[in-house]
């Protein structure tokens, strides 16, 4: 089996009138929990909007949580995080280099696989042609014989939340031949919904992590207080892939 870990969406720096407190105190608890897990994970991902505003100073608080909780997730960016700033605090590249953050990380069990959906400057996504080109290419050199699975912030179907699926991913069409030419794709993992959600995309599972930072209210649990609860529990997504080729998921709240 793989057991791994997804969360997503903090927001650290979030202005809510406590200068980020907030933001910060959930994600602390969320870490937390992770590192004090009594089995072992074989990952941690964060798919995307680890940042608020993308600046420097939230991604330097993002790296001092991971690493004074001893959690080091597999990360993409979201449409909140700016690639610059990312890419030189958390990764230690080039802050001007303003190319996709992609990453493939070819682990013992698995191959997972962190996309770039983000558009700077935007709310939406798309896998643009060097990202959709570079998965090509690494589906096809992982070995087959382990699940791969395939990353990115931005859903790329209706998820049908109040204002989510206005800012989704777009161009999934494309998204869809090239995980459609690799049997050994066993899922697709994404965040931006700040709602857990189960479906499918091109006949493979489609999970969206909750968000860390608040959660979507949707369409029939009604607007008044605005589409986003800041008062219900982050949550956490378990993902267990089992030796029948079969993916799991379970959703954990963290009081």
């Amino acid at each position: 089996m793989f057991v791994f870990a997804q969360i997503s969406d903090l927001h650290l720096g979030q202005d809510r009138g406590d200068e980020g407190a907030r933001a910060r105190a959930r994600a602390e608890r969320v870490l937390a929990r992770l590192a004090g897990l009594p089995g072992e994970l074989d990952a941690v991902l964060l798919t995307g909007d680890i940042a608020d505003h993308g600046t420097e100073g939230e991604y330097r608080l993002a790296a001092k949580l991971f690493a004074e909780h001893g959690v080091l997730p597999l990360i993409c960016p979201g449409n909140h995080d700016v690639r610059g700033p990312y890419r030189s605090v958390l990764l230690g590249g080039d802050a001007a280099d303003a190319s996709p953050v992609n990453q493939a990380h070819h682990l013992l069990g698995a191959t997972l696989l962190m996309c770039d959906s983000s558009v700077p400057g935007k709310g939406h996504g798309r896998l643009d042609d060097t990202t959709l080109a570079w998965l090509e290419a690494e589906l096809s050199a992982a070995p087959d014989d382990k699940p791969a699975f395939v990353c990115f912030h931005h859903p790329p179907v209706p998820l049908h939340g109040q204002y989510v699926d206005a800012i989704r991913q777009f161009g999934e069409e494309r998204l869809a031949e090239v995980v459609g030419r690799h049997e050994h794709v066993a899922g697709l993992l994404c965040g931006h919904s700040h709602t857990p959600a189960v479906t499918t995309f091109a006949g493979l599972p489609l999970v969206a992590a909750p968000g860390v930072v608040s959660t979507l209210r949707m369409p029939w649990e009604g607007e008044d207080d605005g589409p986003l609860d800041y008062e219900l529990p982050p949550l956490i997504a378990f993902h267990v892939y089992d030796d029948e080729g079969r993916l799991t998921t379970h959703f954990r709240a963290v009081p």
